[in-house]
């Protein structure tokens, strides 16, 4: 081919090209401008809409509630755990993370127009009237919760220091429902508690909030003291811990580990995928850990619990957790509040996602019920993550949904008072003594991958 005609045959197959690719850009154009012209027509029904409403509805109504409702409509829409926070409910929150706020001391969410205890926080008004994780809130001092959103049936909860309210509640295997009558106080948590059970130290973190990794490691160095080198290991109670901060769950999990991932965030796109490693340093020098898990135990409590199970730093023993398995950023609005959003899914370090599964323990301890709960034994169990109206699908790294819990199946979320008869934290004990063992043929054990992100978390 002469050298005139490979330049014009060069030419054509660049124009061919560029004409493809503008093609390619005008139909993309095309999708998007339709996409978008759809969406102005959905907005303009909203507007018609509320138009009508200020205009006809029988008293004149609030065009903030108006607006703020739709919007916390939209969102509820999505999974049960994005909701609209008001400039109020904002604070509020800022409040909480830092570990005091003013209220109750229950995790709550809403399921089929009720608030469900997710878990009482313990050592507070709600612990010590006697709720318990599953309990359905209906009313609230005698006014129905129905047709309330969980931000407004948290807010009427709240109250002044020393105000009481009266909680109405209906509890499985209790057939009628009854009143609790509990008096509002400070809730002032202390995330982590801690003490020496002879030559094993119990440490017990109750949510995850900005103290809750300095705590531990205060912890930590205080049981080496008083334990000495008798120490045969620690226990971690992670039971009925509703979860919290994210970046906590990881630096506690950090705590533990040398090296290696602790937790895959995976959004909806693949470039989005973040892989959170721990660095050197085990502050408890490798010493043998124990985590204790249950029905109770969600979201971040989860993070740690997987983390260390999946590189076979611990032995996990309880019973499932919530499989509360998705992350939420929290979008500020400036002076409009802010916007509590689900964002992402998280994923083990071998590629497992927890949303709507749980962390399964290696040993598999029901928690043994006093004489008076045995009969009803569906009052203390908890049906999970998977049986909120509207959750987000589970997915694994081989793309499997999470399914369902069946009808009258749950994880138990009951937890002795008295610590001799705490089935769980005694087989703990017993591991760590060397007095029980964990059969390696039955133990379930999660293959940690060295993975890049894209291997371990698929496009949901």
């Amino acid at each position: 081919m002469r050298k005139s005609e490979y330049a014009l045959w060069t030419l054509l197959v660049l124009a061919v090209l560029a004409a493809g690719s503008a093609m390619v850009a005008l139909a993309r154009s095309q999708t998007a401008e339709a996409a978008n012209s759809e969406i102005y027509r959905q907005l303009d029904l909203f507007g018609e809409v509320l138009e009508r409403v200020r205009a006809d509805y029988v008293e004149k109504p609030d065009d903030s509630k108006l607006i703020e409702s739709a919007i916390n409509g939209m969102l509820a829409a999505l999974d049960p755990h994005s909701a609209y926070l008001n400039p109020k409910h904002f604070r509020d929150m800022q409040v909480q993370t830092r570990g005091e706020f003013g209220g109750l001391g229950i995790e709550v969410t809403m399921e089929n127009g009720v608030v469900k205890v997710v878990s009482p926080i313990e050592d507070t008004p709600a612990s010590k009237a006697g709720l318990q994780s599953g309990d359905l809130i209906t009313a609230l001092d005698k006014e129905q919760i129905q047709g309330l959103t969980l931000q407004e049936a948290v807010e009427k909860m709240r109250g002044p220091v020393n105000s009481p309210i009266t909680l109405t509640i209906v509890r499985k295997g209790v057939d009628d429902p009854f009143d609790v009558k509990v008096t509002r106080d400070v809730i002032h948590i202390n995330p982590v508690k801690y003490n020496a059970e002879d030559d094993v130290g119990y440490i017990r973190v109750t949510t995850f909030n900005e103290q809750t990794t300095a705590n531990l490691q205060k912890a930590i160095d205080d049981l080496k003291k008083q334990i000495g080198p008798k120490l045969k290991g620690y226990i971690i109670d992670l039971r009925n811990n509703p979860g919290g901060l994210l970046d906590q769950a990881i630096s506690v999990s950090d705590t533990f580990l040398d090296q290696g991932a602790i937790v895959l965030t995976k959004g909806r796109d693949l470039e989005e995928t973040q892989r959170s490693n721990a660095r050197a340093g085990d502050l408890t020098d490798g010493e043998k850990l124990v985590v204790l898990i249950n029905g109770g135990s969600a979201s971040a409590s989860e993070i740690v619990a997987g983390a260390l199970q999946d590189h076979h730093r611990a032995t996990i023993v309880g019973t499932r957790s919530f499989g509360k398995g998705s992350v939420q950023t929290i979008i500020p609005l400036g002076s409009n509040g802010a916007l509590r959003l689900t964002t992402a899914r998280y994923y083990t370090p071998s590629g497992r996602s927890i949303q709507a599964k749980g962390i399964e323990p290696e040993v598999v301890v029901e928690e043994e019920l006093p004489d008076d709960l045995k009969a009803k034994a569906d009052q203390v169990s908890t049906r999970g993550e998977a049986n909120l109206r509207g959750h987000l699908k589970g997915e694994d790294a081989d793309g499997e949904d999470a399914t369902k819990d069946e009808e009258g199946s749950g994880s138990s979320a009951y937890v002795a008072t008295d610590k001799e008869k705490d089935t769980q934290l005694k087989y703990g004990l017993d591991l760590l003594r060397g007095i029980k063992s964990v059969d390696s043929d039955a133990k379930k054990k999660a293959e940690v991958e060295s993975a890049t992100p894209e291997a371990t978390a698929k496009q949901p």
